[in-house]
């Protein structure tokens, strides 16, 4: 009865009109969280035609166009969207009433969706994510890595992992993982002695220089720091890898083909080895770690657990920024 009361206003029907069903409403959902026909109908397990017969069902029930079919794209219209975006806190609070419902005391059941960037998902998510399936085994846990930094709420999730710089607005923000991290720009030994090394970050513009984009089509920044100067630069690239890619990107600085700049905890290991050697050490900085967002309206029990499970860590290991 809430849901269905809670619909209602989403949709701005009169209380005397027949409600459409819940289920056509996840399906345009779900078309529009994907993008398109076919890749709702997988993710739903019916077939491509099934999911535009409710489309059109749910159109001619609500008398508006919600979707603008093409032969290559599918695009939400105004009413699309705006029904969308009202509809996610609903299925969103839906699914925590349910998983509050069917957690038992002391037990912790339901879902957990979390988008989180790659760099994230190295070496900072998984031991988080292995102490907190092992203390609550009845969570499933999702995650969506997303390097184009879409809103999170969008994507159906419960939560994102963040840089501060890329926090979205109106959420909550936790630090997860390490208080601070460190950048560091790093060559070949070989490259540094045919090219020479770099005594300022300005000398780095006439060097080759290996670069990775993110899949939102930005390059990743290099900045650098020293006694209260900031430099950002966007030197030439010889070469471009997605982030996915960038242990490639490694693989290439090792092999001679120019300067990379990374997380420090990445090239550390390749530095101990004698394979890349750091560069202008001193001008480059540290900051603050990833942060968990999520919404101050929505907190399901899941997610929930996930935050005390994250700060408890955080206490353990006597982190407090």
């Amino acid at each position: 009865m809430i849901i269905r009361t809670i619909a209602n206003t989403v949709i701005g029907m009169a209380n005397n009109k027949p409600l459409p069903s819940f289920d056509d409403l996840l399906t345009f959902l779900v078309i529009a969280r994907t993008g398109g026909f076919r890749a709702a109908a997988r993710r739903l397990g019916n077939s491509p035609s099934t999911v535009s017969e409710t489309i059109t069902r749910l159109e001619e029930e609500l008398g508006v166009p919600l979707i603008i079919r093409t032969t290559r794209s599918v695009h939400l219209t105004e009413a699309g969207r705006a029904l969308a975006d009202r509809l996610e806190p609903v299925v969103a609070e839906t699914r925590s009433a349910i998983a509050d419902a069917t957690s038992s005391e002391g037990t912790v059941r339901g879902r957990l969706k979390i988008q989180v960037p790659g760099a994230v998902m190295e070496d900072i998510l998984p031991p988080i994510l292995d102490g907190f399936a092992k203390a609550h085994p009845e969570v499933r846990v999702e995650i969506l890595v997303d390097d184009r930094f879409t809103d999170m709420i969008a994507t159906g999730c419960d939560a994102g992992i963040r840089y501060g710089e890329h926090l979205a607005q109106d959420m909550i923000a936790t630090p997860i993982g390490p208080a601070r991290q460190r950048s560091a720009l790093a060559a070949a030994p070989e490259y540094l002695a045919r090219r020479g090394k770099p005594l300022h970050p300005r000398d780095v513009l006439f060097h080759d220089c290996i670069r990775m984009r993110f899949a939102s089509g930005a390059l990743t920044d290099w900045e650098f720091e020293k006694d209260g100067e900031t430099l950002r630069l966007d030197p030439t690239a010889r070469l471009i890898i997605a982030t996915p890619g960038w242990r490639a990107a490694v693989k290439l600085a090792i092999a001679g083909h120019g300067l990379i700049y990374s997380f420090r905890n990445w090239l550390e290991p390749h530095f101990e080895t004698g394979e890349l050697a750091p560069v202008l050490e001193d001008w480059c900085p540290d900051f603050e770690g990833p942060f968990l967002y999520y919404s101050s309206r929505l907190t399901p029990r899941p997610l929930r657990a996930f935050i005390d499970f994250v700060a408890a860590q955080r206490r353990q290991a006597g982190e407090t920024g």
